[in-house]
């Protein structure tokens, strides 16, 4: 059954009484998250880790090339991505930055039903990074962000958010950015302004078929992404997934 079908099956298990409206649904197999009627993270009830949605596989892309020990998830939702992470290996540190308290709220009753051990902190995710840059600490690996659509209210707050994320960009360190329903002129305005704030990384992206979605990636420049490996010590992907995923990296377009 199509994941569709299975939304216009659901029955209503939560609603807040925040301005956001939020709601959580569930039918026998899936839960899910929306906010204003727009789903944003789907969870398969008897396997929580599994991923439910195609730009989760877009944004994840950057495993085939490294064993990451620090992610930054900037935006919670429902927590696909952090319970994946979580699941993958035991050494992968996975802390998420979320604004809404309701949001992690519902993340800790409904969406991390085996308890993964993911740090979650209420803060927004502009100042967070701007405070970070200052902190000495452990290095992040691995930023990934799902907040852009908030910033892109103005072109102040775009460049404010993705400067902030460069800045904490580290030469062997990855980002990943979701853009989700943007037009073509603000996904080009993104792209323009990370060549203008970087050059010590690739820049590829996807355009999800059938889904508004586009990801961008920033890869270190030593990584070799043009001729992925048919097998590799350096993920913790298995096999058959990581070629699986392969295929589906093949299909990435630069913006260098």
């Amino acid at each position: 059954m199509k994941l569709s079908q299975h939304v216009n099956q659901g029955r209503l298990v939560y609603l807040s009484n925040t301005a956001d409206q939020i709601t959580i649904s569930e039918n026998e197999y899936y839960r899910w998250l929306a906010f204003d009627d727009v789903i944003q993270s789907v969870m398969h009830l008897r396997c929580p880790e599994k991923l439910t949605l195609p730009h989760h596989y877009a944004a994840l892309l950057p495993l085939l090339f490294f064993k990451p020990k620090k992610v930054i998830e900037l935006g919670l939702g429902g927590g696909n991505l952090s319970r994946f992470l979580s699941t993958l290996h035991p050494s992968i540190q996975v802390s998420s930055i979320e604004l809404s308290q309701t949001v992690i709220d519902c993340f800790q009753r409904y969406f991390n039903p085996k308890k993964h051990p993911i740090v979650v902190e209420n803060s927004e995710a502009l100042a967070w990074l701007q405070q970070t840059q200052c902190v000495t600490e452990s290095p992040v690996d691995w930023h990934i962000c799902d907040v852009y659509q908030h910033h892109a209210k103005s072109f102040q707050s775009r460049v404010d958010l993705l400067t902030a994320l460069i800045d904490n960009l580290q030469d062997n360190a990855c980002l990943t950015i979701n853009l989700p329903d943007l037009d073509d002129q603000e996904i080009n305005l993104c792209l323009t302004i990370l060549r203008q704030l970087q050059s010590s990384h690739h820049i590829i992206y996807f355009h999800i078929p059938r889904y508004l979605n586009v990801v961008i990636h920033l890869l270190p420049k030593h990584w070799m992404i043009d001729n992925v490996k048919k097998r590799s010590k350096a993920t913790y992907l298995p096999s058959a997934q990581y070629l699986r995923w392969r295929k589906f990296f093949n299909q990435h377009m630069s913006a260098n």
